[in-house]
């Protein structure tokens, strides 16, 4: 199936494209890992957001990319997300979510907070842990940071 990579600034995004990211992010982090948490964190309006389509105009894959505060020239990835998993979005999703932040004017390195059983996923896409592990919404993560 051919998928089509869609790249695109808050303000770029379709209401309907909106709706879908959000609809697809609380499905995965809230519901089926029954975790309440504050979904939409003050952080989209400032990010990529990155995403594949199938034929049908579904979303299959998705993440955001955005500066990570305090930090120039990091740029931060964040809600990671595949709906089918073993499917080989995830990787294709976080290599085109590299991309976007390797086209970012003076970025040098990528950071994110993964969740702990992802670590091995991220680390075979060169990341390394740069921090214990941590307890954040009551999910074990760990902070990961690779060069780009």
């Amino acid at each position: 199936m051919d998928y089509v990579l869609t790249v695109k600034r808050f303000e770029e995004l379709t209401v309907d494209e909106l709706y879908a990211i959000m609809k697809l992010r609380i499905d995965v982090f809230v519901v089926e890992q029954a975790c309440a948490y504050p979904e939409l964190d003050g952080l989209d309006r400032q990010s990529t957001h990155v995403f594949y389509l199938d034929g049908d105009g579904l979303i299959v894959a998705y993440l955001r990319v955005f500066e990570r505060a305090g930090e120039p020239g990091t740029m931060q990835i964040g809600r990671v997300i595949a709906a089918e998993r073993g499917s080989g979005m995830g990787r294709r999703i976080m290599e085109a979510g590299l991309d976007v932040c390797r086209a970012v004017p003076g970025s040098q390195e990528a950071y994110l907070e993964a969740q702990v059983y992802a670590r091995g996923f991220y680390e075979r896409l060169g990341f390394a842990a740069c921090s214990e592990e941590f307890d954040e919404d009551g999910i074990s993560h760990i902070a990961m940071r690779r060069a780009l």
